[in-house]
């Protein structure tokens, strides 16, 4: 298991940004070549990330492209595949055939590098299982929330009541895929108690891990999504109490009045692999 539970996104714009990145917590980088990148440094920023690229030791390393249909696109991608990359993130996917075109256009990059799908319009959640079974290159899930808020002209408030569907929905795509998914960022990198409060909400739906735009948000982003000492002492008890129903012939077991099944093995196990490889 190779944990994502901090995702930060570094402007490939900028060289001290993409040094400081050496030293930070989070468990995969994303180095921007969209969003962060003005127009005319486009060519520079995408020649300083893909020399960047072996920077980071065994650190989860992606590159984030410019969007399909967009001028720096196709360089973006000829250029990644060269650099090879563990994963290349890519805008606005809409469709299985927008994957099959990526999945070409990386035909000669190494094999371990990924194909990462950004959701961020309506037409791609309605779409997803579609968009994440279309490539088995294709491993991970984004979800781009601020563009999604924009194409459905919703509202950013707390609980983000207008995206609870849509996140449910690409949830239910990754899982029944079996992809790993990433929420949304946090905009406000003044409001701690927010941004905790959105993590746990985005655990509690299932998302793997959470992309952040500021090194504050890693450290508290890494404690809400790894296994909490109660919970891995709680899958401990589980697997034994069901190891010992089994050695006595019974095909459940309770656990703090609870009754326990193989699924809650199975999700035991789970807690306990995320938990060893967060700690490695």
């Amino acid at each position: 298991m190779r944990p994502r539970r901090s995702v930060l996104y570094m402007p490939g714009a900028n060289e001290r940004a993409l040094e400081k990145a050496k030293a930070l917590p989070a468990d995969a980088l994303i180095l921007d070549l969209e969003d962060a990148v003005a127009p005319d440094a486009k060519a520079a920023a995408r020649e300083r990330v893909c020399a960047a690229v072996g920077s980071y030791g065994s650190r989860e390393v992606a590159i984030r492209v410019n969007g399909l249909g967009t001028p720096w696109h196709a360089d973006d991608l000829r250029a990644a595949a060269a650099a090879g990359p563990d994963a290349v993130v890519v805008p606005k996917v809409n469709s299985a055939a927008d994957v099959h075109a990526i999945e070409k256009a990386l035909s000669h990059a190494p094999d371990h590098t990924a194909i990462w799908a950004m959701i961020e319009t309506p037409v791609a959640v309605l779409d997803c299982a579609s968009i994440a079974a279309a490539a088995e290159r294709l491993t991970v899930l984004v979800l781009g929330t601020n563009d999604l808020v924009k194409e459905l002209t919703a509202a950013q408030v707390p609980g983000r009541g207008p995206l609870l569907g849509a996140l449910s929905t690409c949830v239910l795509a990754a899982r029944a895929t079996g992809r790993v998914i990433l929420d949304g960022v946090y905009n406000d990198v003044r409001d701690p108690a927010g941004f905790a409060a959105e993590c746990r909400q985005g655990r509690d739906f299932g998302f793997d891990g959470k992309t952040l735009i500021h090194p504050s948000q890693v450290e508290p982003c890494n404690e809400i999504f790894a296994p909490s000492e109660e919970e891995v002492s709680r899958a401990h008890r589980v697997i034994a109490a069901f190891e010992e129903a089994r050695r006595e012939g019974r095909g459940v077991a309770t656990v703090d009045g609870r009754m326990i099944e193989n699924l809650h093995v199975a999700d035991a196990e789970r807690i306990l692999a995320l938990a060893e490889a967060v700690t490695r």
